[in-house]
């Protein structure tokens, strides 16, 4: 697996992954109104890296780094549970320079697991156009001291 900085080649496949992985793991909401074209307004002023296994890429994070906060990181459906998160997550939280935030749709159990398995913590509840969530946090003590990497 190799985690590199997004080069604007990436874009249309980043697009179509994003798309794919929305429909995917989000059945709860309607995505008839999802396009290619929500990508680039996700991802617009933040770090993405992208994650390419045997030159595929499989994977992607967009990560505000003045806030560490981790807006998003998608895996494509056919690649799911074969590590890319995994590895996407844990470069992401090795940007850090203070404890980590991100928000989950609390409707997404699967993603809510993954993160707690990762030593990620339940902060509060909000809401947001896609129904509740839960933001997270990932104290850089978590990271220091081995925590949360099972």
């Amino acid at each position: 697996m190799h985690i590199r900085f997004f080069d604007e080649a990436d874009r249309p496949f980043l697009r179509t992954l994003y798309l794919a992985a929305r429909r995917h793991n989000w059945t709860w909401l309607d995505g008839d109104d999802w396009q290619l074209e929500d990508f680039d307004a996700v991802i617009l002023g933040e770090t993405v890296l992208v994650a390419e296994r045997d030159g595929h890429r499989v994977g992607f994070a967009a990560v505000l780094d003045n806030d560490n906060f981790l807006h998003s990181l998608y895996v494509d459906p056919d690649a799911q549970g074969q590590g890319v998160g995994s590895a996407l997550l844990e470069k992401v939280q090795s940007r850090f320079s203070s404890t980590g935030a991100l928000k989950c749709l609390q409707q997404n159990q699967a993603a809510m697991d993954f993160y707690l398995k990762h030593g990620w913590r339940r902060e509060a509840v909000g809401e947001s156009e896609q129904g509740k969530y839960v933001l997270m946090h990932f104290p850089l003590a978590t990271r220091a001291s081995g925590n949360g990497r099972r």
